[in-house]
């Protein structure tokens, strides 16, 4: 058997760390990286590959911010299982990581309302979906991660359907670990707060390059990495987020909300402005 591992979002940030880190440390016979942007797949599958000396790394420019993209995956897992097949072969899925989302800073009067909808499209529904079409091919120790967020643990004014779609990945990987564990598949959610990635120019339109404290990735990756692999449900790496996100326990979701709404106001330009800095990963 053929076995692969699968990475979205993978041209920056995180999914492009978690590429790395996956390609040095894991013994896979392929890895599957997944994004909108075919010059930024292809420089790094180059990259990876040339140090490899082995075609390791198979880039695949897809948007699937759409549920049509769930059925593209669909038919692409399916077609490398058949042609595989017909040797005598196949595929299995050792490791899916489902990376890609993006956020909106602002209220939710205020946001583009198709640029919403296909957040929850990319960070809800296509999750889901690519879960669901992997399970097939998982076998016992395969491994599943989801990127969440610290926001999934308290409903947040200015950041209302983001904080929302990621409570929904957090809630679905803990539940999808429950279901799985027999089968002795793991899953775990990746739950980083400020990290250095595009997500704040994203959200913001441009009008905020950088996070505001934001770490390195590669700490956030190596840390998910291990706990994953180890069969945690939850990873988050700084001791504070671990804080927040127990304290989170303790306060009304209303209060969160309205005390983020007041509070944390998050600078972002207007959707006609900087249209273009709309990139997803």
């Amino acid at each position: 058997m053929k076995k692969i591992a699968i990475i979205t979002g993978a041209s920056s940030g995180l999914g492009e760390e978690f590429t790395k880190q996956i390609s040095k440390a894991y013994d896979y016979d392929e890895i599957w990286i997944i994004a909108r942007r075919l010059e930024k797949l292809d420089a790094l599958a180059q990259k990876i590959n040339t140090e490899k000396n082995a075609k390791l790394i198979k880039p695949i420019a897809m948007d699937i911010s759409s549920k049509d993209s769930v059925y593209t995956f669909k038919q692409l897992l399916e077609d490398e299982h058949e042609s595989l097949g017909m040797v005598g072969s196949g595929i299995e899925i050792g490791l899916l990581i489902n990376n890609a989302g993006f956020g909106t800073y602002g209220t939710f009067e205020e946001s583009s309302l198709s640029k919403e909808m296909s957040m929850i499209d990319l960070n809800c529904t296509t999750l889901t979906g690519f879960c669901h079409i992997a399970l097939p091919y998982l076998t016992k120790d395969s491994v599943i991660i989801n990127t969440a967020s610290l926001a999934a643990f308290l409903p947040l004014g200015n950041f209302a359907v983001y904080a929302a779609s990621k409570a929904y990945v957090l809630s679905f990987s803990i539940a999808l670990a429950a279901e799985l564990k027999d089968k002795g598949v793991k899953v775990c959610a990746l739950c980083p707060g400020s990290v250095s990635t595009e997500f704040a120019n994203v959200a913001s339109n441009g009008a905020r390059k950088e996070v505001l404290g934001g770490i390195a990735p590669d700490k956030v990756v190596a840390h998910c990495i291990k706990l994953a692999f180890a069969g945690k449900r939850v990873a988050l790496y700084r001791p504070k987020w671990r804080i927040s996100a127990f304290l989170s326990r303790f306060i009304g979701r209303y209060m969160g909300a309205r005390f983020t709404y007041l509070h944390n106001k998050r600078p972002h330009a207007p959707e006609d402005e900087l249209a273009e800095s709309f990139n997803l990963q």
